[in-house]
C-alpha cells in the first residue's frame, strides 16, 4: 500500500501537525470502523453472536502475542499500564523486607504501584537515572540482598532515552530478580521480543504507538512468573469454564487469570484493527520511517539554533525527540498548539513523537509554525 493510502486512515492530518503520539495517539479509521461495526452488531443483535466474539478474542491475543514475542496464552488484556503493572505488583508473593528497584524520576504508572507496596512492608529502591539514561551498572548499585525485583520503563517519557532490555534483562537472570517493563513508549515502533530479552511481565497501553483506542491494554506475563504468582483479583472470568454458573473456584492456569470480568470487548477488537495495521506496515518499516521524521525534524532544529537533547545513538534512540527553547519554552509551546501543531511540554522541553504516517509535509509545516512563533 502506498504512503498516502495509509496516511489517509488519520483524518487529523488534514487539521493538524500531530507529533504527539507519545501521548494520545489518534486512532485509524479502521479502528474506528471497527469498534463502530461491534456496537452496532450489539445494537441490532445484541449477544447472538457471543461465541464468535470468544474466538474473535482469541485471534487477538494471538496477534498480541507475536508483537511482543510470546504466546497467546501468555497475554491478558487490560485496561491501562497501570493496570497491568499494579496486579503484577499486588500479585507477587512479597515478604516484609524484600525490595523492588524503580528507576526516577519516571512516570507515575511505573511509580505509583511500588510505592503503594510500602504499606506491606516492600521497600522501593530508587535508582536515579542520568540525563535519563539507565545501565545495568547503575541497577548494580544500589542492589541489595533483599531486592527480588526491577521495574523498567523501555523508553524514558521525559528524555526519549531508550533502555538496552536485552542487557538489563540479561543482568535480572544473572542476580535473580524478577524483571518488569512499561513498555507504553516504544510497543508499536521498537522492536521487542520478551523471550529474548528475560522479560517477565510487561505491560502496555493501546492508546500511544500501537495507535489503539483508550481503555484497552496488554499484559504479558511468562509461564515462570505465573507459578509463583497469587492474582491480587477474582471474578467470574477468572476460573476455567465460566460459562458454568455452578460454583467451582478452579483457576486458569495461563494469562487469562487476570481477566476476572467481563472484557472491553469493542476496545479490543479496535485494538485488534490497529495490530492489524502495524504488521500490514512491518515493524521495520514502522522504525525505519519514525527514525526518518527524527533525523528530519533533528536535523531542521539544530538549523536554527536549538539544542537537541534526546540521543541519537542507534542503542539509545526512540521516537521522542526533545528539544531546548531557553525561556520561552511554555510560550512557544502554547504558540505551536495555537497553530495546529501537536506536541508535549515536559519538564522545559518541547516533545515530538512522529508515527509511520507522518511525511515531509508534516516536518515543512512545523517548521513553519515553529519560525513564524520565535
Amino acid at each position: 500500500m502506498k504512503t498516502e493510502s495509509w496516511r489517509d486512515l488519520f483524518p487529523v492530518t488534514r487539521s493538524q501537525t500531530f507529533f504527539n503520539h507519545a501521548a494520545m495517539a489518534p486512532p485509524s479509521l479502521r479502528v474506528v470502523e471497527a469498534m463502530h461495526a461491534f456496537m452496532t452488531e450489539c445494537a441490532q443483535e445484541a449477544s447472538l453472536h457471543y461465541g464468535a466474539w470468544g474466538r474473535r478474542l482469541h485471534g487477538v491475543r494471538e496477534k498480541a502475542a507475536t508483537l511482543v514475542g510470546g504466546r497467546a496464552s501468555d497475554l491478558a488484556f487490560t485496561g491501562n499500564t497501570s493496570f497491568g503493572l499494579s496486579l503484577v505488583a499486588q500479585s507477587f508473593p512479597w515478604q516484609a523486607g524484600d525490595a523492588v528497584l524503580v528507576p526516577v524520576p519516571d512516570f507515575p504508572s511505573n511509580v505509583y504501584p511500588w510505592q503503594n507496596l510500602e504499606r506491606r512492608g516492600v521497600e522501593m529502591i530508587e535508582v536515579p537515572r542520568r540525563k535519563g539514561r539507565l545501565t545495568r551498572e547503575d541497577f548494580e548499585r544500589v542492589l541489595t540482598s533483599r531486592t527480588r525485583m526491577l521495574t523498567l520503563s523501555s523508553v524514558d517519557y521525559a528524555s526519549g532515552y531508550a533502555a538496552d532490555l536485552q542487557d538489563i534483562g540479561t543482568w535480572c537472570r544473572e542476580k535473580g530478580l524478577v524483571f518488569v517493563v512499561d513498555a507504553i513508549q516504544s510497543l508499536g515502533v521498537l522492536p521487542l521480543d520478551v523471550q529474548r530479552m528475560g522479560i517477565h511481565a510487561l505491560a502496555a497501553g493501546a492508546h500511544k504507538w500501537l495507535l489503539g483506542p483508550m481503555g484497552t491494554g496488554l499484559l504479558y506475563v511468562a509461564p515462570q512468573l505465573r507459578q509463583v504468582l497469587q492474582p491480587a483479583l477474582a471474578g467470574w472470568k477468572s476460573v476455567v469454564d465460566p460459562e458454568n454458573f455452578a460454583l467451582h473456584f478452579q483457576v486458569h492456569e495461563d494469562a487469562s487469570v487476570f481477566e476476572p470480568g467481563t472484557l472491553n470487548q469493542a476496545g479490543i477488537f479496535g485494538l485488534e484493527a490497529a495490530l492489524d495495521l502495524l504488521a500490514e506496515v512491518g515493524r521495520e518499516e514502522i522504525r525505519a520511517r519514525v527514525f526518518a521524521v527524527c533525523d528530519q525534524l533533528v536535523a531542521g532544529l539544530r538549523d536554527r539554533g536549538l539544542q537537541v537533547t534526546s540521543s541519537l545513538e542507534a542503542q539509545e534512540r526512540s521516537g521522542l525527540v526533545f528539544f531546548e527553547a531557553p525561556g520561552q519554552a511554555e510560550k512557544l509551546f502554547r504558540s505551536l498548539l495555537a497553530k495546529g501543531v501537536m506536541l508535549s511540554l515536559r519538564n522545559g522541553r518541547l516533545r515530538l513523537s512522529p508515527h509511520f504516517y507522518n511525511n515531509e509535509e508534516d516536518v515543512a509545516g512545523f517548521f513553519r509554525a515553529l519560525d513564524k512563533s520565535r
